[in-house]
């Protein structure tokens, strides 16, 4: 699967789009094991937030774990022809309103996994007319095919910041 055009998306994706590099599909796959035995290799800065008022690394895994469910959702809509316009959310409240400190880290991590694997049974049966397929989704057009390359470019910026910022 090709990249998607910069006219596919809001150009606030682009960061995200612009770190898959190879197969999305393989990227995705990969990512299920390969981010929850990082973020498990990283187990001691769990509860870790590099400032006041910045999320904890299990808050931003719950975080992540959320925007994965809103952007299937959304691909899911759209490859289904969905007319309707989306709406956006708001992380922040999405974390706050959320018992991500309360949970282990194992069953953020098993959770992450499971969705994950869960998805790629959609994002694998998607033809060329479903992922060029697009939607509104909190005010702008964006397609289908975008949507699984923000999917994969999401988990990856938050490891960077975590690398960056949290170790």
């Amino acid at each position: 699967m090709n990249p998607p055009q910069i006219q596919d998306y809001p150009t606030w994706y682009k960061g995200y789009i612009d770190l898959v590099n190879g197969d999305v599909l393989s990227v995705l796959e990969n990512q299920a094991k390969k981010f929850a035995d990082f973020i498990q290799q990283n187990a001691d800065k769990a509860d870790y937030a590099y400032a006041p008022g910045k999320w904890t690394i299990k808050e931003m895994f719950g975080h992540i774990i959320d925007t994965e469910r809103i952007m299937v959702f959304r691909l899911t809509s759209f490859a289904r022809a969905e007319k309707a316009a989306l709406p956006g959310f708001d992380e922040n409240d999405y974390v706050t309103n959320a018992n991500f400190k309360d949970r282990t880290l194992d069953s953020l991590c098993e959770e992450f996994v499971w969705l994950r694997k869960s998805n790629m049974y959609l994002l694998n049966s998607l033809n060329e007319e479903e992922l060029n397929r697009s939607g509104n989704a909190n005010g702008n057009p964006i397609t289908v095919k975008s949507l699984v390359y923000i999917l994969a470019g999401h988990v990856m910026h938050h490891q960077n910041v975590i690398v960056e910022r949290y170790l």
